[in-house]
């Protein structure tokens, strides 16, 4: 007998094909599956690990930015294209100008930090929504690395960073540049904990770390008796009365402008090009003033061993809103509780 042969039909053809082919879909799509459940468990891991950040890189982040931003503030100085407006006055009536440094020192501060670490809080005294490709080098310059530990992580969470891309706008418009800073500051848990204040006329740049260390010191000696008492000189008027009537009227009184400038008078300052920094033994500041504007300084002198707070001694929070009513006293070197017990009653809130 000859051997059956086995026959299959058009239609049974095309079945077994399906079945095959859904065979085959199913152990792909579990294959895919599979793969997929390992990238989103390996991204998740990632992005777990960014919950925190190290102190050290965020001085170098900051340390940078604010020598980008201090580069843009130069040249548009050094180019005499300001393109200067007006934002409007401030409480005290004094016109607050904006200028295309204000702007491009913004954008590269900004967006370097925020592109870095896209997960922390990021405050600046301009609002702009022109994004730059700016990313941190991954370099950490060798002073850093010298003087602060790596490793000592923060989260994320916790931080709120406050740059001042251009301190001193008033005296920029007036080419009176060695008023002019650039800002950055680590704020932890509302603690002003890193504060870096870079000058971009004489390429200097200040850092501290709370608890760690810095690349400036205290002068060696300080007087609060009389002292001399660094003030705003857009708003000078009433501070000096007041002034007088806390330390005497032998007490010498320093206008300036820029909250950056006021703090690193305070410290022992390298003399850069011939230039002669102001010093000061006390800085003081009787009416509001924005948290940009003092929480690098704020940082920079807690990490030296001095203190800034309100007029009534009270520590300022920087993890909120960015206005501080409290006015402000600074100090180093000297007995910070014996300054506040020496100033007159005053409610800048009144004034």
């Amino acid at each position: 007998m000859a051997p059956m042969g086995i026959r299959l039909s058009p239609l049974g053809v095309a079945v077994f094909c399906l079945l095959g082919a859904g065979v085959i879909y199913h152990l792909y799509a579990g294959v895919i599956s599979s793969r997929l459940a390992a990238f989103r468990s390996d991204s998740s891991a990632t992005f777990r690990q960014r919950k925190s950040v190290d102190l050290r890189e965020l001085l170098a982040v900051s340390v940078e930015a604010a020598v980008l931003g201090g580069k843009e503030v130069k040249t548009v100085r050094e180019e005499n294209n300001l393109k200067e407006k007006s934002k409007g006055k401030t409480r005290e009536g004094a016109s607050e100008p904006l200028t295309l440094g204000d702007l491009q020192s913004h954008r590269k501060m900004f967006n370097l930090i925020k592109n870095t670490f896209p997960e922390i809080t990021v405050n600046s005294e301009e609002h702009d929504n022109v994004a730059d490709a700016a990313t941190w080098s991954r370099d950490i310059p060798a002073d850093i690395q010298e003087k602060i530990e790596g490793g000592k992580e923060v989260p994320t969470e916790s931080v709120t960073v406050w740059i001042d891309p251009l301190d001193a706008t008033q005296e920029y418009t007036e080419n009176l540049v060695k008023y002019v800073t650039t800002m950055v500051c680590i704020a932890v848990d509302g603690k002003p904990v890193i504060g870096v204040i870079h000058q971009p006329f004489t390429g200097f740049t200040a850092w501290g770390v709370v608890g760690q260390g810095s690349n400036v010191h205290p002068r060696p000696s300080y007087s609060i008796s009389p002292p001399k008492v660094i003030v705003s000189r857009s708003h000078s008027g009433k501070v000096k009365n007041f002034i007088l009537d806390a330390f005497g009227n032998s007490t010498t009184i320093v206008e300036a402008g820029g909250a950056g400038y006021k703090v690193l008078s305070l410290l022992e300052m390298p003399v850069i090009e011939g230039a002669s920094p102001d010093q000061a033994d006390i800085y003081v500041h009787i009416t509001f003033i924005k948290k940009w504007d003092i929480c690098a300084g704020a940082a920079l002198l807690k990490a030296l061993g001095g203190q800034m707070t309100t007029l009534k001694g009270e520590d300022i929070d920087y993890s909120d809103t960015p206005l501080n009513k409290g006015g402000l006293v600074a100090t180093i070197g000297v007995d910070h509780k014996a300054v506040l017990e020496k100033l007159p009653n005053w409610d800048p809130e009144k004034h």
